[in-house]
Parts: structure tokens; C-alpha cells; sequence
């Protein structure tokens, strides 16, 4: 009987885990479009060297960053799934969002300092885990990303009614 109450137990918290998980990880996807939008403006290249017509915009370095983690449930389903190899879904949201929210951070950078046009964005990535003893990975199972690039900022006036 204990066994079963064991049991019982446990299955309650990996199912609130789930459900606590979905929501947070919904209303951060919604967050993460709601400002993508807004942030629409802010263009963001991967080439290292801006066209001539930036050549007498003043440079800065921008970047954003964020630490991601998964919640218990997807740990636990990733830990099995583990076993049998396969996609790892749950930290490809993870990292999908991270990456998401580290380039809306390097962008509301670049719109403080009045910039429309990032260069040369990089992302940088880092897995980060918690050693519980014993050898290998486990625990905390979390990412740090980073994007940053060199945001183009005209003298005096807006990106927009210069390019």
C-alpha cells in the first residue's frame, strides 16, 4: 500500500511538473513573439562588414544574454529518452527560446543606444551543469546564450532615414 502511495505521489509531481512547465513555457513563446514584433524594426545580419552606405554611422557593441532551463518533468522524460537515443525535443524548445530571447535582448540593446541595423551577430553557447558526486552530467540541466554583434548608429539621426 505504501508502494502505491509511493508511487501516486510521485506521479502527481512529475504531472504538476508538466503542467506548471507547458504554461511557463507558452507564456514565454507568447512574450518572445509579442516583442520580436515589436522589435521587427531592428534588422540583424550575420555579415561581418556593413555595405558603403553605413560608412559614417558610429559602431557599437550590443549583446544580449540569457540562461535557460528545463523544468523536472522534461528532465526526467530526456533522462529516459536517453536510454534509446532519438531527439531530445524538450531542450530543443529550451534552446529555441534561449536563442530567441538572447537576440531581443542584444536588439533592445541596440534600440537604447538608437541603433536600427546590427552586423556581424554572433551566438555563443554554453551548457552549464550541476555535478551531484560521482562522475558524469547530472543535475541542474540549464544553457547560457549569447548574442552579440555590432549594432550601426547614425550621427545624429535615425538608421531609417539614412539607408
Amino acid at each position: 500500500m505504501e508502494d502505491l502511495i509511493g508511487i501516486g505521489f510521485l506521479l502527481i509531481l512529475l504531472a504538476g511538473a508538466y503542467l506548471i512547465g507547458t504554461v511557463g513555457e507558452k507564456r514565454h513563446y507568447s512574450s518572445i513573439r509579442k516583442r520580436e514584433a515589436r522589435l521587427s524594426n531592428i534588422l540583424i545580419f550575420n555579415e561581418k562588414m556593413p555595405p558603403t552606405i553605413y560608412a559614417k554611422h558610429e559602431f557599437a557593441l550590443v549583446g544580449g544574454s540569457v540562461v535557460m532551463s528545463s523544468d523536472y518533468f522534461r528532465q526526467t522524460i530526456a533522462s529516459l529518452k536517453k536510454l534509446v537515443g532519438g531527439r531530445l525535443t524538450s531542450f530543443e524548445s529550451m534552446m529555441d527560446r534561449g536563442r530567441r530571447e538572447a537576440i531581443l535582448r542584444m536588439k533592445e540593446e541596440a534600440e537604447r543606444i538608437g541603433a536600427k541595423v546590427i552586423f556581424n551577430i554572433r551566438i555563443e553557447t554554453c551548457m552549464l551543469t550541476k555535478n551531484q558526486g560521482g562522475g558524469g552530467e547530472r543535475g541542474l540541466a540549464c544553457a547560457e546564450l549569447f548574442a552579440y554583434g555590432t549594432a550601426l548608429r547614425a550621427h545624429g539621426a535615425s538608421l531609417q532615414n539614412n539607408a
